[in-house]
């Protein structure tokens, strides 16, 4: 019998276990394929995680390094323990960046020993051929504030301790230039005569160094680079350097006043007011009124030129008060002892103007420990940002003070505890006015001179911005640039 068979399928027949084996095996099949890929993807990711990780750990060491992040505030700043003359020195030299960097010039002779020189030979005095100038002794005067200023900047740095200036021999390094010249007792020298030279040659001209210097000074390279802005010169005599002052108007001026200064020679704005060299003995002794018996004193000339004329108005009508010593009298030797005498035992000083609004008598009574009466409306004062005056003396406006009686009241009605409470003042202000001190005059010069660089900077940029100008009167910016001129290196 035939059986019928079942036709048969192009395609192979499978069993549904078959067929999902088969797809599992394709889905391994698959996976095996990509599995390279995603290996080589994962070990990119892990590379570029670890070279993200190692560029900061750089960063963090150069940071850590060459920029440490300061300690906080009452921690020392120093791992290591040093010993203290190491460590004064390490101090020392961190502080040398943020002080103001003043060069010298190096001065012919003529400018500054050969000035100590004439000074000695018209008065007689013998210097041989062959002498060391530079060993003669600079002679005392009331503005030897310049020869103070001198010899700081010769001495060692490192006896230069607390200076807020710094020198430098490198003039590119220099942040000021300070010129060195005696021009205060070059004007001794010039009106102290002395006999005429034996060989005919003309006696010494204050006005021919004043000529010389500055003929100097515009040779130099540095003096023409910003039209003297950043230049230092001293001109404590109110005479000093007054012939060629138009020259050097730009620069800093170390001046005692403005009274012999136009507004566009002289300012507070860029000029520094110092004070005379007092030359008195200091008063060394404690506050008190037990010793000071006389009300007022006054020793000086009587007859002054100009705003001085206050002087002899005063004399009429003070000089026969009771417990008022008003005398007339020169600077001499016997004087100013005479002159110590008087401002150490008696409770106030007066000090009416001079030939100008300063002088140096109210520096003589605030060593002294004398309350100085200041009658002179026009008076510039040094280190006023530091120096409250009206907590040392009493100021009298001039036409308030020539009324009969009136000074004579007003002094008499200051209590004994005021009169202690201006001694305390003077006594802690003294060391302001002692240029041989350590913490004094010299100190305290450098320090106003060094606030002006900001304001030497913006003159020398304004001054070279500026096309024009030209005014009928001085304004503000005639104390900071030229009241006229045309730049033409536009």
């Amino acid at each position: 019998m035939n059986r019928k068979t079942k036709p048969t399928s192009p395609f192979p027949s499978r069993s549904p276990r078959s067929s999902l084996n088969s797809a599992l095996s394709g889905k391994a099949q698959s996976l095996s394929f990509f599995s390279p890929m995603a290996r080589k993807s994962s070990l990119l990711k892990r590379l570029v995680i670890l070279a993200i990780l190692l560029i900061f750990a750089v960063l963090a060491i150069v940071n850590t390094f060459f920029n440490p992040t300061p300690p906080p505030p009452g921690l020392p700043t120093d791992d290591v323990k040093l010993p203290s003359d190491v460590k004064q020195k390490l101090e020392n030299f961190r502080g040398q960046n943020s002080k103001v960097k003043i060069y010298m010039y190096d001065l012919p002779k003529k400018f500054t020993y050969g000035i100590i020189e004439q000074h000695a030979l018209a008065r007689g005095g013998l210097v041989h051929s062959d002498a060391d100038v530079s060993s003669l002794k600079y002679p005392g005067h009331q503005h030897m504030g310049e020869w103070y200023l001198f010899s700081d900047l010769n001495r060692p740095e490192v006896e230069r301790v607390g200076s807020p200036i710094v020198k430098v021999t490198d003039p590119e390094e220099a942040d000021l230039f300070f010129v060195p010249v005696f021009s205060s007792l070059s004007l001794i020298v010039n009106n102290g005569g002395g006999p005429a030279p034996e060989d005919g040659a003309r006696r010494y001209s204050d006005d021919e160094m004043q000529e010389e210097l500055v003929e100097w000074l515009e040779k130099q390279e540095y003096w023409r680079r910003n039209k003297g802005w950043d230049h230092v010169i001293v001109a404590g005599d109110p005479n000093a350097m007054l012939r060629v002052v138009d020259r050097l108007k730009n620069a800093v001026l170390l001046v005692s006043d403005f009274g012999r200064l136009r507004g566009d020679q002289g300012s507070l704005v860029k000029d520094v007011i110092i004070p005379y060299s007092h030359r008195i003995n200091l008063y060394k002794g404690e506050i008190g009124v037990e010793n000071r018996n006389t009300l007022l004193f006054f020793m000086g000339n009587r007859f002054r030129k100009e705003g001085g004329k206050i002087r002899d108005l005063l004399f009429n009508l003070l000089e026969t008060e009771e417990g008022f010593i008003i005398k007339h009298g020169t600077q001499s030797r016997e004087n100013r002892r005479a002159a110590t005498r008087g401002m150490h035992t008696s409770k106030f000083c007066l000090n009416p103007a001079g030939d100008t609004p300063s002088a140096c008598r109210l520096f003589d009574s605030i060593v002294s420990l004398c309350i100085p009466v200041i009658v002179s409306d026009s008076i510039e004062l040094p280190f006023e940002d530091a120096i409250d005056y009206r907590k040392i003396a009493i100021f009298v406006e001039t036409n308030t003070a020539l009324k009969p009686g009136y000074l004579v009241s007003i002094l008499k009605e200051v209590t004994t505890e005021k009169i202690l409470e201006y001694q305390k003042e003077l006594k802690e202000v003294q060391r302001y006015f002692m240029y041989d001190h350590p913490e004094g005059t010299v100190k305290e010069v450098w320090r106003q001179v060094s606030q002006k660089l900001p304001l030497i900077k913006l003159m020398i940029n304004r001054d070279r911005r500026l096309i024009k100008r030209e005014l009928s009167e001085p304004d503000c910016s005639c104390l900071c640039t030229n009241k006229t001129g045309i730049i033409s290196s536009l």
